[in-house]
Parts: C-alpha cells; sequence; structure tokens
C-alpha cells in the first residue's frame, strides 16, 4: 500500500517567534523554518512501515508557497519516495488544507494517511480529524503505537483516562502523538539522493479547490511577561506569602 504523509513547514522550534509591530501576525522575515516536528514523526511512522514490508510507497505531501520545496526535500531525505507540493502564496487554514489533501487522497489511493497531530505554529490539531471526515475515513488520533493487520492497523493511542488500543480499518487516516518514535537524522547521502527524487507541484486551481479563508485573525500579541519570583528563607514565611500575597490558602 502507499502512506501519505502530509508535511507543513513551520518557525524551527529553537527560533523565539516574534510578532509583527501592527499585531497582524507573525514575522517570518529572516527567520529559520524547518519541517514541524510532530510531521518528523509522521514521516518516520510511514518509512519504518515501508522498511517493515507494510508499505510500498511514503509519498510526502505539502501545502504552502514554493519555499515548501525545501520542507518535503527534507521528508524525502527523511526516507519519503517522491513529493508533491500544492504550491500556493495565500493563508490555508486546516480546512483548505484538508480540502487539498482530499483530492490528493482521491488522486493517490493511498492506504493509510498518517498526520502530525497538530502544527506547533497554530496548534489547531484539525486537519487531520477534517480529513477523516471528508473523506469519510476511520481515524485514530494520538497514536503512540501503530501496527498492522491484513486490512487494519491496531493504534495504541493516549487518552484522558490513560490508553487505549482500537483497531481502524484501512484505508484511515492516524495522526501522531509524541511518543509514537523519535524521527531518525538526515545524513548527507540522503540529502543527495532526495535532490534526485521526484517532486511534482500542482495548484489549488489545478486541484479544484477552493481555499478562500474562512476565519478572520483580528489581533496576534505575545503572552504577557511573567513577573520575577523570589527566594523565602523558610516554609514558615512561604505559608505566610501563599496566604497574604498569593491568597492561595
Amino acid at each position: 500500500m502507499k502512506i501519505l504523509v502530509p508535511v507543513k513547514r513551520v518557525i524551527d522550534p529553537n527560533v523565539k517567534a516574534r510578532v509583527k509591530p501592527d499585531g497582524t501576525g507573525v514575522d517570518l522575515a529572516n527567520v529559520k523554518m524547518a519541517v514541524n516536528p510532530f510531521d518528523e514523526i509522521a514521516v518516520e511512522a510511514a518509512v519504518r512501515a515501508r522498511e517493515a514490508g507494510a508499505a510500498r510507497e511514503v509519498i510526502a505531501v505539502s501545502c504552502g508557497p514554493a519555499q515548501a520545496q525545501e520542507t518535503l526535500r527534507t521528508a524525502l531525505a527523511l526516507g519519503a519516495d517522491r513529493a508533491i507540493l500544492v504550491q500556493s502564496d495565500d493563508e490555508l487554514q486546516p480546512l483548505a488544507i484538508a480540502k487539498l489533501l482530499k483530492v490528493i487522497f482521491d488522486r493517490e489511493l493511498p492506504g493509510l494517511v498518517i498526520c502530525g497531530k497538530q502544527a506547533i505554529d497554530d496548534d489547531s490539531n484539525q486537519t487531520g480529524q477534517m480529513l477523516a471526515a471528508l473523506a469519510d475515513l476511520p481515524q485514530a488520533t494520538f497514536a503512540s503505537k501503530i501496527e498492522f493487520g491484513p486490512d487494519e492497523a491496531i493504534v495504541s493511542r493516549e487518552v484522558d483516562g490513560g490508553s487505549e488500543t482500537i483497531a481502524v480499518k484501512l484505508p484511515a487516516v492516524v495522526t501522531t502523538d509524541l511518543r509514537l518514535n523519535e524521527p531518525r537524522y538526515v545524513t548527507l547521502p540522503n540529502i543527495m539522493k532526495a535532490k534526485k527524487k521526484p517532486l511534482e507541484t500542482v495548484t489549488p486551481a489545478d486541484l479544484g479547490v477552493d481555499v478562500k479563508p474562512r476565519l478572520q485573525t483580528l489581533k496576534v500579541a505575545e503572552p504577557p511577561v511573567r513577573s520575577a519570583g523570589i527566594k523565602v528563607p523558610d516554609a514558615k514565611t512561604l505559608i505566610e506569602k501563599l496566604k497574604t500575597e498569593a491568597k492561595v490558602l
């Protein structure tokens, strides 16, 4: 079977994001970008499935500007076989991305879609679930372990009360949690190989998808600066502070 893995271009998690002076969004000028960490986990899961013989091809797909080709080349270097870029300079919200992925799904007919559970820039945690709804597919979210049967995926997932294991018929959508795996490092030979792997570019218009935003961002602001803490000499003083200043006792 094929495995489809959406990957997103986001600000490098080691870089501090800056808000634009006018509050209209995050300043991306001269900022280092990277593959969304949860999507790296998804790529690793798909590559391991292919290496284990459960899949024959891993396809990475990204929706965004032309610079997202770099993100896809990283996914190819991590082990994906080919890539598809849905190129658009418009703001792509989760619903629009899910619609684009639905068309790609219908075209490629993969046996499994593995998504990162969320992107670290907007933390929406919506695209995988929306894709499952649009494509009428079973879904298993927050996967911490994936195993394959003849025509199903057995997924262990974390829930509020602990963990559960479910079986979903294939094709299906699975979203990954942090504990699923640790992505491999990209080696120089694989980076060179990735340059020769096929990367197809299409547009939303080619796919017949309207990506007009449905939500409007009114303002983006940095979180308030936390005040400095204080040190107390003993437990008695701490209790008094908690009573008089923090008012938690």
